[in-house]
């Protein structure tokens, strides 16, 4: 009888990993065929000059001049971009009040939306926001020293010198004299 309901048991689990494997095949198949929505941003975002790009957690990171304007990537089944505003942020706060579960508006300067594959951040407005973030990360840098770090290609990095270690000065005779005498005291009164 207990061999019995060890082999129910086992065919009960390996239909339950069949069932889980499948539906983790059908979900990345699912993601493979979807569209990507932060990719067009994150090009836009690339091509800006002087940028360098990185990653915090799983979030992609952009930053200009060495200042964050932007961190975009997946998170809970969705999508999250995070923008620095200034001029935009009251149409930030606006579409935060009227869909507090797609934006939110943070007491600094970042606004954070949130979006799905089906329901894209519109274009206009991931565009307007994302020039502004940029604007504001390089803000104090004039454009044409801008335009002109971008032309030039990264020089390599110069190894710092290796310090050769310096000699030491040859001890005052009257320091050594006075350092010889102690000796000679210490070593009379040893005997």
């Amino acid at each position: 009888m207990k061999i019995v309901n060890k082999s129910v048991t086992l065919r009960r689990i390996s239909a339950h990993r069949r069932r889980r494997a499948d539906s983790r095949d059908w979900l990345e198949q699912r993601k493979s065929d979807m569209p990507d929505p932060t990719a067009a941003i994150c090009e836009r975002a690339a091509a800006f000059p002087l940028v360098d790009e990185g990653t915090a957690c799983t979030q992609a990171s952009f930053k200009a001049c060495g200042n964050g304007f932007l961190y975009i990537g997946p998170q809970g089944g969705r999508y999250k971009a995070m923008f620095k505003l200034a001029a935009s942020r009251g149409q930030a706060e606006q579409l935060a009040a009227e869909r507090p579960d797609d934006f939110q508006v943070a007491s600094t300067a970042w606004v954070t939306a949130r979006f799905s594959a089906d329901k894209p951040l519109p274009k206009r407005l991931w565009q307007k926001w994302l020039n502004e973030s940029y604007s504001l990360a390089t803000a104090g840098k004039s454009p044409a020293r801008i335009k002109e770090k971008a032309g030039r290609k990264a020089a390599p990095k110069k190894t710092a010198k290796q310090k050769t270690p310096k000699k030491k000065a040859a001890p005052k005779k009257a320091v050594f004299k006075k350092a010889a005498k102690k000796r000679a005291a210490k070593k009379k009164r040893g005997q």
